[in-house]
C-alpha cells in the first residue's frame, strides 16, 4: 500500500483548458495578437504559463517583452474567470475522498502559478486535507525538475518506494522518473495516450477509480 499520492493539477484534477484557452485568448486579443482554438491549447499548457504565452504568441513574436504584456492581461482577466468553466474529471473528488478514509496522504504538485494552484484546490477540494500544494513557486524549477516532489516528500516524511505520482503528460512522466517514484499516467487529461506511453510510465489508467485499485 502506498502512504502517498502526488497529483498534477491541470488535466489530471481539474479539466481547466476552457478557462486557461479563455483568458489566454483574451490577453493576446488585448495585445494585439491573434487567438487560438480552445483544442490547442492542450498542447501549449504544462511548462508554467510563461511557457503557454511563448508557445501561443506568433513566431517571431516570442519575446520577453510580449510575453510580460500577455502574462499581465491574462493574470488579471484568470484570477476573475478561472473557474467559470473548470471542473474536476469524473470520478475525483470521490477518489480523493476514499484515499482519504485509508489514511493515504495526497499532495499536488503543478507548474501552474502557485496563488492560482491555491485558489482551485481550496474551491473544488477544499474538504482535502492536502499535506502540500505545490504550483510554479519564485526560485524553484519548473517540473519535470524533481524539486517540488522531493519538497513534497520532506514534508510527509515517506521513502520514495511509498509514493505514486500521477499526471496527464509527458512532463509529469518526467518529473516521477526523474525523483525515483512510481508514475501512474491518466489518459482523461490534455495529452495523448502516446505521449504518456513514450515516458514508460509503471502505470496507464483510464479512469479516476484505476487509481485507487493501484493502491
Amino acid at each position: 500500500m502506498k502512504k502517498l499520492v502526488i497529483f498534477d493539477l491541470d488535466g489530471t484534477l481539474l479539466n481547466t483548458i476552457a478557462d486557461l484557452a479563455q483568458s489566454t485568448n483574451y490577453a493576446l486579443k488585448k495585445v494585439g495578437f491573434p487567438e487560438h482554438e480552445e483544442s490547442e491549447y492542450k498542447f501549449f499548457v504544462g511548462n508554467g504559463i510563461n511557457k503557454l504565452f511563448e508557445r501561443a504568441l506568433p513566431e517571431g513574436e516570442k519575446s520577453e517583452e510580449n510575453i510580460a504584456k500577455v502574462r499581465k492581461h491574462f493574470l488579471i482577466h484568470y484570477g476573475e474567470h478561472n473557474m467559470d468553466r473548470s471542473r474536476p474529471y469524473p470520478g475525483i473528488p470521490e477518489l480523493l475522498s476514499k484515499l482519504q478514509e485509508k489514511g493515504i496522504m495526497l499532495a499536488v504538485a503543478s507548474n501552474k502559478y502557485q496563488s492560482g494552484t491555491e485558489k482551485l484546490i481550496e474551491h473544488y477540494f477544499g474538504n482535502i486535507p492536502f499535506v502540500a500544494v505545490f504550483g510554479l513557486r519564485e526560485g524553484v524549477k519548473a517540473k519535470p525538475d524533481p524539486t517540488v516532489v522531493e519538497d513534497i516528500l520532506a514534508i510527509a516524511k515517506v521513502d520514495k518506494s511509498d509514493v505514486l505520482y500521477v499526471g496527464d503528460s509527458g512532463i509529469d512522466m518526467l518529473t516521477a522518473k526523474n525523483a525515483g517514484i512510481t508514475a501512474a499516467g491518466v489518459t482523461w487529461g490534455f495529452r495523448p495516450f502516446a505521449e504518456l506511453k513514450q515516458f514508460e510510465p509503471e502505470h496507464i489508467v483510464n479512469e479516476a477509480e484505476e487509481i485507487f485499485n493501484l493502491l
